[in-house]
């Protein structure tokens, strides 16, 4: 768009804007563009194109204008998937709406609502303020439609996002009901999204009170509780944060209502504040992020750590191990001991446990070791909860799907329950974790994986650099001969498409680099697998060559970490 179209477009956006603040925000931008290069930059971005509606449904910065996340642009994203619900399935259809406390929640639900009420839709409101898990968990005890959940997750504090589920008579089959949506409801929902009137023309109604689902959290928080199946208090010492989020109230409910009472939470952390005020970004794996639970962990003892993200879909974990130090486990250790996990709890449904294609190979070995089946798919949970027969299921992103049959997504507080389970059970073993990991080394081979990402302020700088290793393809990493060299963009029989490219090597080594679908970022998943002689697991050594490769790696992409 040439400068001089920008005002008028604002402009044109202003007049149809429902939201008062957004339309004096962008009103106030336009009055200073003449004059100031700066307000005219921001203009620009605003205006930039709408905020397009894809797998993940919504996500982008709070603010006014079309390129942003607010009243408006929320109205008319509703306006569409209403009108694909009426497509699909008819008149009365029924969605779950729920949302965090993030910067914007509350209002974009209440748009949400109200859109829908008016399209003839009966809502199924959440209470405000609950995470996310919750509103996959509703989808499916109310065989509803669709779902919404107004929240960006472990994103900065200045976004916000909207997220989409489809069940009930929006898919077929059990294995879809309360997932994500894929292609091709995206598209579809972003047709109808294009072809939507202005902001200000959507009708909106009041909902019935009487179809709020007042009563779901406490449903979950009863299933939830329900892993632990023991009468007695649990002996387990718990560290509890909530990153700031919307967990920290419905897992210390669980929690009780599991008779696991020694729970010691990050005081500073543990109510929603959009403003995310301890941490630089509100997201578990960031280094530091964990600072204020390891110094309580190791004030008090404690057996475990747990860390919610804001919208407490994710868990990350740290135990104490041999030396008397704490270490948090990557997402892929503790894919591997939820996976051993469920692979041996027969009583748990399906046959079949699967991880993305850049998590670990350790649980492929699992599966084959206790007669499940195994299944890689696309990343993100969209892909990874509609597998058939999924029992177990994880992302190394900190993301475990436990209960397949409940919350067919992530869930960060279903995820500190088994936790907490699996420690006790080990414990009767005379067990820990960190024994549990040395025994899947031995047996499997020790799988250790590292990240590597690229954060860039120019995103085109990403591409340049797939092409740059699309085109100079390394001949070896860490000293063994490249075996397999893979474009996952291509077409392939296992996976749809994706960009991605994957490098293997004779040693076992194993790198896939792709664009984050979420942020600026370009990142590469790392994996070395070494056999162990005897009872000796060569971490270090792994250690090392996951180095190696780290060090080649980012020198190919010509990128700086």
């Amino acid at each position: 768009m040439a400068d001089s179209e920008v005002v008028p477009a604002a402009r044109t956006w202003i007049r149809h804007d429902p939201d008062p603040r957004t339309r004096d925000e962008l009103t106030a931008l336009c009055a200073r563009a003449d004059t100031e290069p700066l307000a005219l930059s921001e203009l620009r971005s605003r205006m930039s194109g709408p905020l397009r509606f894809g797998t993940a449904g919504l996500r982008g910065a709070v603010g006014a204008g079309e390129s942003r996340m607010n009243v408006a642009v929320v109205t008319r994203a509703t306006a569409g998937l209403a009108a694909y619900l009426r497509e699909l399935v008819g008149p009365g259809a029924r969605v779950v709406v729920g949302c965090d406390a993030r910067h914007g929640s509350a209002e974009f639900a209440d748009a949400a609502c109200g859109v829908l009420a008016a399209a003839g839709v009966r809502v199924l409101a959440l209470p405000r303020g609950l995470p996310t898990p919750v509103t996959a968990f509703a989808v499916r005890a109310c065989d509803a439609d669709a779902g919404i959940m107004i929240t960006a997750s472990h994103n900065p504090p200045a976004d916000n996002g909207y997220k989409v589920y489809l069940g009930g008579r929006a898919v077929t089959g059990d294995d879809a009901r309360g997932v994500q949506i894929v292609a091709p409801a995206d598209t579809a929902i972003a047709a109808h999204i294009d072809a939507c009137v202005p902001a200000d023309q959507v009708p909106l109604a009041v909902p019935d009170p009487a179809d709020a689902l007042s009563g779901a959290g406490d449903d979950y928080i009863e299933h939830i509780a329900s892993y632990r199946t023991r009468a007695d208090s649990s002996s387990v010492r718990v560290v509890l944060t909530a990153m700031h989020g919307v967990g920290g109230d419905t897992a210390r409910q669980v929690l009780g209502r599991a008779r696991v009472d020694d729970v010691r939470v990050v005081a500073e952390q543990i109510d929603p504040d959009p403003e995310f005020p301890t941490v630089p970004f509100p997201n578990p794996e960031e280094p530091g992020a964990l600072d204020l639970s390891l110094r309580l962990a190791e004030s008090t003892e404690a057996d475990v750590v747990i860390a919610l993200d804001p919208d407490a879909d994710r868990c990350a974990v740290a135990i104490p191990v041999r030396g008397g130090r704490w270490r948090q486990l990557s997402g892929d250790e503790l894919g591997a001991v939820l996976g051993e996990q469920a692979a041996g709890d027969d009583s748990r449904a399906g046959d079949t446990l699967a991880c993305s294609i850049v998590s670990s190979r350790l649980l492929a070995g699992i599966a084959e070791h206790h007669g499940l089946r195994f299944r890689a798919s696309l990343t993100g949970f969209k892909w990874i909860a509609r597998t058939p027969g999924l029992r177990f299921g994880y992302e190394e992103a900190i993301g475990y799907c436990t209960d397949p049959g409940a919350v067919r997504d992530k869930d960060g507080i279903g995820t500190m329950m088994r936790v907490i389970t699996l420690i006790e059970s080990l414990r009767e073993q005379g067990k820990t974790i960190e024994d549990l990991l040395d025994d899947l080394a031995r047996r499997h081979g020790l799988h250790a994986t590292a990240p590597l990402s690229f954060r860039v302020e120019d995103t085109t700088l990403i591409a340049a650099a797939m092409d740059r290793l699309r085109t100079t393809r390394p001949e070896s990493l860490a000293g063994a001969a490249v075996t397999e060299w893979r474009d996952l963009s291509a077409p392939n029989p296992d996976l749809p498409p994706t960009e991605g490219l994957l490098i293997s090597t004779d040693a076992g080594d194993r790198v896939i680099v792709r664009p984050s679908g979420t942020e600026p970022k370009l990142k590469c998943y790392l994996e070395v697998i070494l056999p162990c002689t005897g009872d000796i697991v060569p971490r270090e050594q792994a250690q090392a060559r996951l180095a190696t490769i780290t060090a080649e790696m980012t020198q190919h992409l010509g990128l700086a970490g």
